[in-house]
């Protein structure tokens, strides 16, 4: 008999086993078709790329060239002969000023590179002036500019002028005792002004003269008179600038006429020496085009000898949350009445009390939690997943009730932070054909280094996303 119960015990833990081992299979067969699916499915699925959020600002890096305007009177010579200059170019000068010479004799630069000037010895200074034109020269040149290399031919000459040909001018005995006196007559130009020595035909330009045209640089050309050159009377040996008043104009795109207008005054920085100014602007709407002129109360000094000068507008540049413009999604909601909203369920949420029909066919009113994503004293943007239009809600301790029917529209970004597309509102401060800059620290809003969906049209709202 014992054998007996021994033999069935066996058969039934047989059968135990087996069936065990039949649960035990299926589960693992379970799991292993979730897997296969859950990696099928990753495979398949699109890689959702993701932008994780910097604060930024939008620059506009756009340079403008502008056509110098300014008070500018022609120098002529009052008689022939060989000019030299004793003022380097760009200072100014009084109008009794020794500002060139006219040597009728053509023997003054013999002189001048003879031994017979007194001696002299340059301060510091002096050689610091030729020292920073030859260090700047060196910073600004372009290679594919080769006007430049006369400016800087010219601005050396100049600074050799002054020390070279200042020194014979404070030897006035020497010349005098050479025979030359009678010979070489000093000139001043009768004003004050910044001395310039070259002309380019633009010197009576207004503002209503300016065209398209004058901004082709390609057909500029600037007239120079060179020391020790042969010129004869009446000739044109330079201008001078008498106003400390000059002005800019640029020309200006149509988006851009209202924004300099409300401003009146615009900042403006220089790219030749970098610094900034503030320009008054006025807008000139002339026969082939728009252009804004931008007056100028100094800096008259730095750019007297530019004709053509390059800018950049310095904008007030708003600073906030930098993201791509393709990230940005536009997304409906339901508006519902803020004294219709109320908090409840377990974790205490923002939701609304909806009216049901239980199995009797008696009015009930349950809480309905909603993802709110604006809102303001009176209304609510609420997720329309868990809502229909024409559901009935109920207000909070009160009888009265409404129809969803309200909606409306908000733009906004795909928040990936918890792993799947979470619709987060966004209030644009300022963008730009490629980025935006957005509220940072709004309520229902953004915060610097979220992680967002970089292409807003590859997602719905709440699907998982395998991100990069």
């Amino acid at each position: 008999m014992a054998g007996y119960n021994q033999q069935r015990k066996r058969k039934q833990y047989s059968k135990s086993g087996k069936t065990m081992n039949r649960i035990e299979l299926l589960i693992f067969g379970a799991m292993t078709v979730y897997i296969a699916v859950i990696i099928v499915s990753y495979f398949q699925s699109e890689s959702i790329m993701g932008y994780t959020i910097q604060l930024g600002s939008l620059s506009e890096l756009k340079t403008y060239t502008g056509i110098a305007l300014r008070e500018e009177e022609i120098i002529t010579s009052s008689q022939t002969g060989y000019i030299n200059y004793y003022v380097r170019e760009g200072e100014r000068v009084s109008s009794r000023d020794t500002v060139y010479s006219i040597d009728e004799s053509g023997k003054l630069a013999a002189l001048l590179s003879s031994d017979d000037l007194s001696e002299n010895e340059y301060s510091n200074e002096e050689l610091a002036e030729l020292r920073s034109e030859v260090i700047q020269y060196d910073r600004s040149f372009d290679s594919k500019s080769f006007q430049s290399v006369y400016d800087f031919k010219y601005d050396i000459e100049g600074a050799v002028v002054k020390l070279v040909n200042v020194s014979m001018y404070e030897s006035i005995d020497t010349l005098n005792s050479s025979g030359l006196s009678q010979m070489v007559s000093l000139c001043s130009v009768g004003k004050s002004g910044y001395i310039v020595y070259s002309t380019d035909g633009y010197e009576s330009l207004t503002p209503e003269d300016i065209c398209a045209e004058l901004f082709d640089q390609s057909d500029y050309e600037r007239t120079r008179v060179n020391n020790n050159d042969l010129i004869e009377e009446a000739s044109v040996v330079g201008k001078l600038v008498t106003d400390e008043n000059w002005s800019l104009v640029i020309p200006i795109e149509e988006d851009k006429i209202e924004e300099l207008e409300e401003a009146e005054y615009v900042q403006v920085k220089f790219i030749k020496t970098q610094e900034t100014s503030w320009g008054k602007v006025t807008i000139l709407r002339l026969e082939d085009g728009n252009y804004a002129q931008l007056s100028f109360t100094n800096s008259c000094k730095t750019f007297c000898t530019d004709r053509f000068v390059d800018i950049e507008l310095v904008a007030d540049d708003e600073t906030g949350l930098k993201i791509p413009k393709s990230a940005i999604a536009e997304k409906e909601f339901f508006i519902i009445p803020a004294e219709y909203m109320t908090k409840g369920g377990e974790n205490g949420n923002y939701g609304v009390s909806k009216e049901f029909f239980d199995e009797n066919g008696q009015t009930v009113y349950q809480f309905v939690e909603t993802t709110v994503y604006s809102s303001n004293d009176d209304e609510f943007y609420v997720d329309n997943t868990n809502l229909s239009v024409g559901d009935y809600i109920c207000k909070p301790d009160s009888t009265d009730k409404m129809a969803i029917s309200k909606s409306g529209t908000l733009i906004g970004v795909y928040n990936m932070n918890k792993g799947y597309a979470d619709f987060k509102q966004i209030t644009i401060l300022a963008e730009n054909d490629e980025y935006a800059i957005v509220s940072s620290n709004t309520q229902y809003g953004l915060t610097v280094y979220d992680r967002i969906v970089l292409n807003a049209e590859s997602v719905n709202t709440d699907d998982f996303i395998y991100n990069n």
